[in-house]
């Protein structure tokens, strides 16, 4: 007999579900990029990004582990952050032209599926303040950017080489929502970024100027606070 109650235990599945309806976000990105449709795309991975972000915390309140300890939430949160952190911007950066044509593209698409995995197999993915070491596989955010910037297809290629090369790398990388120190602004900044994000994809090929420069000033406070990181050491 669970030493739980019912209202426990339908609330850790809820949670659950929740978490899980990111294997369906991921499934309608899919859909929409077969369509063409990069702008639908871009919002079905950007309501999984929100997915994923708060997920975890709602699984602590609801102490889910303890509740439901015959599911491990951390293997399906990883195999559904494989799908549209990973699957889904690799297809999204080959159908819509921002990788060299041909088997370069492909090749290219093959390289983010293969170094995504060796980040989500890596036991140290995160460091003990819960800074992910190495290139966290956000590659949602990647195609996103390349997206947004328009840059030559080759250029692109560089930083997606590169960002694949980071992953074996002990450089750290904020996560928002679990690294303690200056936690309120780092949310407070992603969520300026998210709504900046939401914003230009849906003004796309429209480009505002002011609204343009919040999202680079955003932007550059994660890769400040990255560096930072990076360079205090263990």
């Amino acid at each position: 007999m669970s030493a739980y109650g019912i209202t426990h235990r339908l609330s850790a599945w809820g949670v659950h579900v929740f978490t899980a309806s990111g294997a369906v976000l991921g499934l309608l990105g899919l859909l929409a990029t077969a369509a063409g449709d990069a702008k639908l795309c871009l919002a079905w991975l950007g309501v999984a990004l929100v997915v994923d972000g708060v997920d975890g915390t709602l699984a602590r309140r609801a102490s889910v582990k303890q509740v439901l300890p015959g599911i491990d939430g951390s293997v399906l949160d990883l195999v559904i952050d494989y799908l549209t952190y990973v699957v889904v911007p690799a297809v999204f950066m080959h159908r819509f032209g921002l990788l060299p044509e041909g088997l370069v593209s492909i090749a290219l698409a093959a390289w983010v599926l293969l170094t995504s995995l060796y980040c989500f197999a890596n036991v140290q993915m995160k460091s003990g303040d819960n800074y992910f070491v190495g290139f966290p596989a956000i590659w949602n955010v990647v195609a996103l950017y390349l997206w947004l910037l328009n840059l030559d297809p080759w250029i692109n290629a560089a930083v997606v080489l590169a960002l694949g090369l980071l992953t074996f790398t002990t450089m750290k990388f904020l996560h928002p929502f679990r690294v303690k120190a200056l936690m309120p602004l780092n949310i407070g900044v992603t969520s300026v970024w998210l709504l900046c994000c939401g914003a230009l994809v849906v003004l796309s090929p429209d480009r505002p100027g002011w609204l343009f420069g919040l999202w680079l000033a955003s932007s550059g406070y994660y890769g400040a606070v990255c560096l930072w990181r990076t360079l205090r050491g263990p």
